[in-house]
């Protein structure tokens, strides 16, 4: 392990993280783990490209973490893989999810590094950016609000638990929590009490 706490893995790309997961709840090929990530718009936390998906199913395999179950052929569909988990997948992503829950991670937002050079516009410039910015949010949360309730109806007429959508509830609580930070700026932006450049 580094002193950050994280392990050097054959496959680090987050979207490896995402295929091994779909494949340990059944095998399935690439095609329907892409249609699978789309579906749990799971597209918002995984960047999921075909090119990119393919690599690393290819990556995960060379790993020994997946393998190849079997072929199949729907009508004149070109024939397709399905894969599966092996064990040392299982244990690769359990080691992987606790690590990642575990230590805190260095991430390099966009917004983060626009922030830092907010003092380069004008501050009339900068509140009207910062309140476009928190009007887009609010559409992402209602958005996001309204296919949780969703999420959580279909779950329960399914008997699955909330666990399963976690990561919506965490990214409504995110992005809730940045409308009322740049909320809070404008405001000490408008008062004064945020000095500004000359």
């Amino acid at each position: 392990m580094s002193k950050a706490g994280t392990k050097r893995r054959p496959v680090s790309n987050l979207l490896g993280l995402a295929v091994l997961g779909l494949l340990h709840e059944r095998p399935m090929h690439p095609h329907a783990v892409a249609a699978e990530l789309r579906e749990r718009s799971l597209d918002r936390s995984f960047k999921v490209r075909t090119g990119s998906l393919y690599d690393v199913v290819a990556a995960l395999e060379r790993a020994g973490w997946i393998e190849a179950r079997e072929k199949v052929q729907v009508g004149s569909r070109p024939e397709r893989t399905v894969y599966g988990p092996t064990d040392a997948g299982r244990a690769a992503l359990i080691d992987w999810v606790d690590e990642l829950v575990r230590f805190p991670a260095e991430e390099f937002p966009a917004f983060v590094s626009a922030v830092t050079y907010l003092g380069v516009l004008e501050p009339a410039d900068a509140t009207s950016a910062l309140r476009q910015r928190a009007e887009r949010l609010r559409g992402v949360v209602e958005q996001l609000r309204d296919e949780h309730q969703a999420a959580l109806a279909e779950l329960d007429a399914e008997g699955k638990p909330r666990l399963f959508v976690l990561e919506a509830e965490y990214a409504l609580h995110m992005h809730e929590a940045e409308v009322a930070w740049i909320e809070k700026t404008i405001a000490e932006i408008e008062s004064g009490a945020l000095s500004w450049p000359g």
